[in-house]
């Protein structure tokens, strides 16, 4: 045997041996979970439920390749891009509060930013990618790379990053841009007087108990029981650390362990956080081509032989990969987290996989 394959095989019985079920009511969720560790390699956690019931939740694998400390259902991750729509949930409770309009000009709310953009723009339009605000912050980032260390306030980082002339008339087409995140991050400190992590403690952490959610800047590593990012864990591990600046908080800021997440989509969903109107728009598709609402994406997607609308994303960062699906009509999620750079495309079969294994 060689020593790769003998790695895998190592990988896969201690996924089995680190794993801590809280809840297994599908059984057939199970089943498909752990066949995909043993085929697959996959290290992370794998939620199920629905409504507010937790049908099956099981972690697989290390937090921490060093030490040996192994995954739990509490353990949390970056979410990456559900970081955005995590935002626009604040933005909704802020727009249902009569704090903000989704669309006036943003020069209403930045009186300081360039006024032919200011005058165009909109947080709709900005927080559904559909701004033409150019996105010269990941240009930045790929040019050097120790962008991501940099500490700035709003002001410089929207002047830096979120500045150009617009690529297209606003609302005119889509294009996914983190830079308009920066503008979206300036509008609500400088309108609520508050930084974005206290909006956060306050409209979703304290309200439902959130346990191992929050924001973080600079390394997640400095989270408390934060999977650490890998870009392999065999033959050898090889860690992945990708910083995220403060200005990017909102793009890609927010982390939660699985349990937490599934807490924070049956909150929204069941009217904790948001009236029905506010989580309807907030759903509403904006760009039909990209499935794309406000900060999320609604899909309609095919599962146990019913067409289902689907509260939709995935979020990556470096080593990251976080999957959040729910269906609309019925309250079906599954959530699934991995530390390990795995394979977006098959974490989506796993996804449909549990899906329809839910409604056996």
């Amino acid at each position: 045997m060689d020593r790769r394959a003998g790695w895998r095989i190592a990988l896969a019985l201690l996924a089995l041996l680190c794993s801590f079920p809280v809840w297994a009511d599908c059984a057939e969720c199970a089943v498909v979970a752990r066949r995909f560790v043993v085929n697959e390699g996959f290290n992370g956690v794998v939620l199920v439920g629905h409504g507010a019931t937790i049908d099956y939740v099981e972690s697989f694998g290390v937090a921490d390749a060093q030490t040996g400390r192994a995954l739990t259902v509490d353990t949390p991750f970056e979410t990456g891009s559900i970081s955005k729509w995590i935002a626009a949930v604040v933005v909704m409770r802020l727009v249902q509060q009569g704090q903000l309009a989704l669309d006036q000009p943003i020069s209403n709310y930045l009186p300081d930013y360039r006024r032919d953009n200011g005058a165009r723009l909109t947080l709709r339009t900005l927080m559904s990618h559909a701004s033409g605000v150019p996105n010269e912050i990941d240009d930045a980032i790929k040019r050097d790379p120790a962008t991501r260390t940099l500490s700035l306030d709003n002001s410089e980082a929207v002047q830096r990053f979120a500045s150009g002339n617009l690529r297209f008339e606003p609302g005119a087409d889509w294009d996914y841009s983190h830079s308009n995140w920066l503008l979206v991050k300036a509008i609500v400190e400088r309108t609520t007087g508050r930084d974005y992590a206290s909006l956060v403690e306050g409209y979703l952490v304290q309200p439902l108990a959130l346990h191992h959610s929050g924001v973080f800047s600079g390394s997640s590593l400095g989270v408390a029981g934060m999977a650490h990012g890998y870009r392999r864990l065999a033959p050898d591990a090889e860690p992945l650390d990708k910083p995220s600046p403060d200005f990017m908080m909102l793009a890609g800021g927010f982390y939660a362990s699985a349990n937490d997440l599934f807490v924070l989509m049956d909150g929204l969903f069941a009217g904790r956080l948001l009236s029905p109107e506010s989580v309807r728009i907030l759903m509403a598709i904006e760009r039909p081509p990209q499935h794309y609402a406000l900060g999320g994406r609604t899909k309609t997607l095919p599962f146990a032989g019913k067409d289902h609308p689907v509260a939709w994303e995935y979020g990556s960062n470096g080593a990251y990969r976080v999957l959040a699906w729910r269906t609309l009509d019925d309250g079906h999620t599954v959530i699934l987290m991995n530390n390990t750079s795995f394979d977006h495309m098959k974490i989506g079969e796993l996804g449909t996989a549990l899906m329809e294994a839910s409604y056996r």
